[in-house]
């Protein structure tokens, strides 16, 4: 008889070692896994209806519907795993499901705002004239150029920088690269802070791209806050961080022309159905401007 830890453990395990999940990810399912363990009996002996009395749990405690269907992927994984590794008789999860997400637009930064956020990260680093300005300057201009995530650019390798042939490569989800293209700008902002990389170096600093001020790897939370402080300064508010600029490069590509494919696999969405949703942001600007400037709209 498996009892719930030995069996989230060997799950943690199996995630890590078989499908390269990130250590963050893992962590979710983990919690996820534990608030499960609280309330059904001994894993084989959860049932469909102890899955959806969970389930109800968490919806009077007033979780979102996107929480929801987050945990009902994760029991759904489990137990699949479960069962074929033979820890429990059968999957009882296999019919679970959750309430339908309601899919929000997600806010897109203007062309000229995206500018203006780049000009005052650029005007900081004029100013300041430091290694940190310039490397912060690199970090807004390679969000936007490459749609990249904040983990993927705090975890770029020296070597996964190619500037003369202008691209990036990436690791993105569960281990898998591309090479994604890098932009003039953004090159030119990349070459600069590597010229000033030295100044941060340590003996024992890792072979990455982005420091940090004392020379070890660069914190995601000092990515997503040097991106609030660069859109504050263009007057947009620091509730805009790194995946503003992600979703801005998506929407940005497809307003210009770029096929949807083409802006998948830049971004690294397994699944075109992912980035369709810039296609409807885009699709609600075109219907905005028509709105506005028809005269029979």
């Amino acid at each position: 008889m498996a009892n719930w830890d030995a069996l989230i453990d060997e799950y943690a395990a199996h995630l890590t070692r078989d499908r390269g999940l990130s250590p963050h990810t893992v962590r979710a399912y983990v919690t996820d896994l534990g608030s499960l363990a609280v309330l059904a009996p001994e894993p084989e002996r959860v049932t469909l209806a102890h899955l959806r009395r969970w389930l109800a749990v968490m919806a009077d405690e007033g979780k979102t519907a996107s929480t929801l269907q987050r945990r009902v992927a994760c029991a759904r994984g489990f137990f699949a795993w479960a069962a074929r590794e033979g820890f429990v008789p059968t999957d009882p999860a296999s019919r679970l499901q959750a309430p339908k997400r309601t899919r929000r637009l997600p806010k897109v930064l203007p062309t000229q705002t995206v500018t203006d956020v780049m000009d005052a990260a650029a005007a900081r680093q004029a100013e300041d004239d430091d290694a940190i300005a310039a490397r912060d300057l690199a970090v807004v201009e390679l969000l936007y150029s490459s749609g990249l995530r904040v983990s993927e650019l705090c975890g770029l390798g020296l070597h996964d920088v190619d500037l003369a042939a202008g691209t990036v490569r990436v690791r993105g989800k569960g281990g898998k690269e591309r090479v994604v293209p890098l932009g003039d700008p953004a090159a030119a902002a990349i070459r600069a802070w590597l010229a000033r990389r030295p100044e941060v170096l340590r003996p024992d600093s890792p072979p990455l791209v982005f420091l940090g001020a004392r020379g070890g790897a660069l914190d995601p939370r000092v990515a997503r806050r040097v991106v609030h402080a660069a859109t504050a300064a263009a007057g947009e508010g620091s509730e805009i961080g790194p995946h503003g600029l992600r979703h801005a490069m998506a929407t940005h590509l497809l307003d210009g022309g770029a096929d949807l494919r083409s802006v998948q696999e830049m971004l690294g969405h397994a699944s075109v159905a992912t980035t369709q949703i810039y296609t409807h942001v885009s699709s609600e600007r075109m219907r905005e401007a028509y709105r506005q400037a028809h005269p029979r709209a």
